[in-house]
């Protein structure tokens, strides 16, 4: 049955990022469609949270503390979990200023975390997944990957790379039996986008612009992230998966009275 291939029942998922937002609803998903989920993330106690709240679903979980800057504690997570058969990268941080007002620093943290550590991951999940004949490797990068506004530049550049990494590793690893794609959250209510939240006007617009005309909840991403871990999307990878309201469709400049 269709409906069977969406079923992660005897599989293990591990989820970077996965102690709140976009993360925390990717690994609740999985865990409700039968996975057996590793909530990692720098934040232990909200890793511990997620964890304890799949536990509560009569699920199996447990929570990593990790921290994707550090090379080391990668590998040591692949090295404790070689048997991942899914493995999803949440996490991502932004500086919102104009590119000509950033500094070297503000520009290597935001790389450091988006782009290499996604790198880190997939660099050492993937080769494990390799060698096992399979794989699902689910990246986040962003609708700003593909469109941007004055202020998200160097959150922009980092997120097209993980794009394109993306679809380099699922060129590589393909014929190992590795899929790869990215997912492009939109306007999501999540801890990244308090600030924009913060100002009526801004968030106000960026609701607007969506063919929907509404932010997304959380809990709207969990389609895209089951469907790119199972069966379902068995025939689907280099992908670039929109999640974004429409938000790249329309022009959105006038909605003309015909």
């Amino acid at each position: 049955m269709a409906a069977d291939l969406f079923q992660l029942d005897g599989r293990k998922a591990v989820v970077v990022g996965g102690g709140s937002g976009l993360g925390r609803a990717s690994a609740v998903a999985l865990a409700e469609y039968g996975a057996r989920v590793v909530v990692a993330d720098v934040d232990a106690a909200g890793a511990e949270e997620t964890a304890e709240s799949i536990r509560q679903l009569g699920r199996e979980a447990i929570r990593r503390e990790l921290d994707v800057r550090e090379s080391a504690q990668i590998r040591e997570l692949a090295e404790a979990e070689p048997d991942a058969d899914v493995l999803v990268v949440t996490p991502g941080i932004n500086v919102r200023k104009r590119l000509v007002d950033t500094t070297d620093e503000e520009f290597d943290r935001v790389v450091d975390v988006n782009l290499k550590g996604t790198y880190r991951l997939v660099r050492e999940f993937g080769a494990r997944m390799a060698e096992r004949g399979r794989g699902s490797i689910i990246t986040f990068a962003s609708f700003r990957a593909e469109v941007v506004e004055p202020g998200q530049g160097i959150y922009a550049a980092t997120k097209a790379g993980v794009v394109q990494l993306s679809r380099a590793l699922a060129a590589e690893l393909g014929p190992r039996g590795v899929r790869v794609n990215a997912i492009a959250p939109g306007p999501f209510e999540t801890p990244l986008t308090e600030q924009i939240k913060s100002d009526e006007a801004w968030y106000g617009a960026y609701a607007r612009k969506t063919a929907l005309q509404r932010w997304a909840k959380a809990e709207e991403i969990a389609g895209a992230v089951v469907y790119l871990a199972s069966d379902a999307s068995s025939y689907v990878t280099g992908s670039l998966q929109l999640v974004e309201g429409g938000w790249t469709a329309i022009d959105g400049r006038f909605d003309p009275g015909v």
